[in-house]
């Protein structure tokens, strides 16, 4: 049980118009001599309100029980669920019930409880509608008509029509693409361009839906839940807990202007994730053996830097790249990166413990990895393309240029434990070039 300290829409952080005026709501309502009304938020906009006695003394364990009563949900959801503190400078923060970051995604889909389901669903719905999980068109239109079936039934040819869908696509598509430029520019630039009509593949994938013969339907309701969080089980930022951020963006033109451009961070227990916020895809995607990182105090710049290092190539010749994020969130970033990393070193301890344990005629466990979408130009693939990096080899105390074979990382701060940890770049001492 804990309680997550988000800061959500900070001076030139990225975020969603709805999360915004989230943030902004305080959640201590009133307060008199004996008892405090406190109001929790639910990721559909519902508020539950609370009278709670002594709030000062109040643990986190004992309000979350009392969320838990409020909303007549089961023992089970102490585990799936979290309280988090949102707002922009944590100075007035609202209150929130939201999943838990650790708990596994494979203990979801054997839940039986049609709330904490719904719960369940209706968080994943709201990442996807707001696009913070990005998602290609098809399984877009596969999420939206499981919206569908859950608010409008059965499929019904007579009733649901591509217009009747096309008047709330919003409630079953992501934002970005149900808008349509409306200015005169936008139209002469796509002058002669059809529109895409998404409401023609959602009603599509409505009729397909599947139903159960002789399946009541709240157990309807359940399978439909768990369908839905099944495909966004796929996607790996599935989860996550999100923070905004800059980078720099590469140089281009004559003078070499780049700027930098806006990404939100998504860190899980199986590792970090840097999306386009504009563009709504993954510009980086790394597992934590896959990557080294620190987080800097600079001195003249107002923001603080989290800094990731992984393996690259620079025209064919293998690199360390460093990826410079800057964000007033980079210490909070560092901070869930180096406890997801100890959760997972507890894990392997734990399993590499049972399987010692295991009668020698049985196989030990296996980890299993989830398949990651392929499809090309997908837009869970990493854009490295798109990323302004530092491309550096180590040689003694001087970082230079490459042309590479292996050394030592950058940082010492990596997930070392296993075969597949983290190793940088070295080159021989007469390929360097001074950088």
């Amino acid at each position: 049980m804990f309680v997550c300290l988000q800061m959500e829409g900070a001076d030139g952080a990225a975020v969603p118009p709805s999360l915004a005026d989230r943030s902004h709501r305080s959640s201590i309502s009133s307060m008199c001599a004996r008892s405090v009304d406190v109001l929790v938020y639910l990721i559909d906009d519902t508020v539950v309100q609370l009278s709670v006695d002594s709030l000062m003394s109040v643990t986190v364990h004992e309000l979350h029980r009392i969320v838990r009563d409020a909303l007549q949900l089961p023992e089970c959801a102490m585990e799936v669920f979290a309280l988090w503190l949102i707002s922009p400078l944590l100075d007035e923060p609202s209150l929130q019930f939201r999943r838990n970051v650790f708990f596994p995604k494979r203990r979801e889909l054997q839940i039986e409880n049609e709330a904490v389901l719904r719960l369940l669903y209706e968080e994943a719905k709201f990442n996807i509608l707001e696009g913070r999980y990005p998602c290609d068109v098809e399984d877009c239109e596969q999420l939206g008509a499981l919206v569908c079936r859950l608010q409008l039934g059965p499929y019904d040819q007579d009733q649901h029509t591509a217009c009747a869908l096309k008047e709330k696509l919003e409630a079953f598509l992501p934002a970005h693409l149900c808008r349509r430029g409306h200015s005169l520019l936008t139209a002469l630039w796509k002058r002669g361009a059809k529109q895409p009509a998404y409401e023609q593949g959602l009603l599509q994938a409505y009729q397909t839906v599947r139903e159960e013969a002789a399946c009541n339907e709240p157990e309807a309701l359940r399978q439909h839940y768990r369908a839905y969080l099944q495909r966004c089980h796929q996607l790996p930022y599935y989860g996550c807990a999100f923070f905004y951020g800059e980078i720099d963006k590469p140089a281009q033109g004559f003078l070499h202007r780049g700027g930098r451009k806006a990404v939100s961070v998504a860190i899980s227990l199986e590792g970090v994730y840097v999306m386009d916020s504009k563009e709504k895809h993954v510009l980086l995607g790394l597992r934590f053996q896959e990557l080294s990182w620190d987080h800097t105090y600079p001195d003249e710049e107002e923001e603080h830097i989290l800094w990731l290092e992984f393996d690259g190539e620079n025209e064919g010749i293998l690199v360390n790249k460093l990826l410079k994020i800057y964000s007033k969130q980079a210490e909070l970033m560092s901070g869930l990166i180096e406890y997801c990393l100890e959760l997972n070193v507890a894990a392997e301890a734990s399993a590499l413990e049972n399987s010692t344990l295991q009668s020698p005629t049985l196989p030990a466990l296996a980890s299993k990895q989830r398949p990651k979408l392929r499809r090309q130009n997908s837009v869970v693939c990493s854009r490295i393309q798109h990323l302004a990096t530092i491309d550096y080899i180590e040689d003694g105390k001087e970082i230079k240029r490459v042309k590479p074979k292996r050394t030592a990382s950058f940082f010492t701060r990596q997930f070392s434990h296993g075969a597949a940890s983290y190793s940088a770049v070295q080159a021989p001492a007469e390929s360097l070039e001074q950088g």
